[in-house]
């Protein structure tokens, strides 16, 4: 094995794992482990992974004990690394107590910047991982954690709860001509033709629903009222005064050719999580969220219920 690692700023070697030890009899009272009692192995792995990858390092500590070795033998080579001029990126929690632990982390990272004045030692990174999903993230968020980064594996390739995405193509409209699909299941039932979508905005920057309209309506003003109705229950209706108003319809693809260069993936990102910001807490909660409106202006809704009636067939008695 060998012993030595540069220094950031200068190319005369330094023996490493002297200086490891040297720390370890420093941090041992500071943040109360018993250096007999740590893993030596794991000790060894993380010092020559850190004269690996001294700008990188980032250790598994539940190997062995988190509280009485992982975390004690990772302070020891991160407090050797910032001597020699190198700043450690943080730790990774695999297992047990996901909570309780990474509070334990950052309460030891912060005895640790307190003692030896090691400032940005508070804010290393703590990774969680261990067949992550939805549901533990909700319930980590609910008990609080000092987590900084999940790492989803099983659950980002595969979803728990919907393992199969249901894709079904609906033809709205022919030749310019609207089509309707029918069905005994109104959830299935299509709104016909060519449509243009709006967001409308309350004054406290929520958006309040979705507007479809025909392409040959006007689109929603700022101040103006605009009537929105439920596609299907004629009785659910509601006027609206949006203070704001974003077409949510953009063409990038027309008769073969492209019509607008795709915004890089970074941009698609932001503008998701703002498009979630603008949503209520309730329709974001975990269990039973209220479903976001959707709504039809007044001109599609008769069109569309007109053209309903005018494909359902009539029945006959006798």
């Amino acid at each position: 094995m060998d012993m030595n690692l540069l220094p950031k700023d200068s190319n005369t070697a330094v023996n490493f794992v002297e200086k490891c030890m040297a720390w370890q009899k420093k941090l041992a009272p500071c943040i109360g482990f018993l250096p007999d009692q740590v893993s030596l192995g794991e000790l060894a792995a993380f010092i020559s992974y850190a004269q690996a990858f001294p700008n990188g390092f980032l250790a598994l500590i539940d190997t062995y004990d988190v509280s009485r070795s992982g975390l004690a033998n990772f302070c020891t080579v991160a407090v050797a690394l910032s001597e020699l001029g190198y700043r450690a990126l943080g730790i990774r929690l695999d297992s047990g107590d996901l909570s309780y632990l990474s509070q334990i982390v950052r309460d030891t990272f912060r005895k640790v910047a307190q003692t030896f004045d090691l400032p940005w030692f508070e804010h290393l990174t703590i990774v969680a991982s261990n067949d992550i999903n939805e549901d533990t993230i909700h319930s980590l968020n609910q008990q609080g954690h000092e987590i900084n980064s999940f790492g989803i594996g099983t659950h980002l390739v595969t979803c728990q709860k919907q393992p199969a995405l249901g894709c079904v193509f609906k033809l709205v409209e022919v030749n310019g001509k609207a089509r309707i699909k029918l069905s005994e299941d109104v959830e299935k039932v299509t709104i016909p033709g060519k449509k243009f979508a709006y967001r409308l905005f309350g004054h406290d920057g929520n958006a309040l629903v979705d507007l479809m309209q025909k392409p040959c309506e006007d689109p929603p003003k700022v101040g103006t009222r605009v009537l929105c109705r439920h596609p299907f229950q004629e009785s659910k209706r509601a006027y609206v005064i949006p203070a704001d108003v974003q077409c949510l319809h953009r063409e990038y693809w027309k008769n073969g050719q492209v019509q607008e260069t795709l915004p890089p993936l970074n941009d698609l990102r932001n503008k998701a999580i703002s498009s979630i910001k603008s949503l209520r807490q309730d329709h974001k909660r975990a269990l039973n969220p209220t479903p976001y409106k959707v709504s039809l202006s007044a001109d599609l809704y008769t069109f569309m219920h007109n053209l309903w009636l005018e494909n359902a067939p009539i029945g006959e008695l006798s």
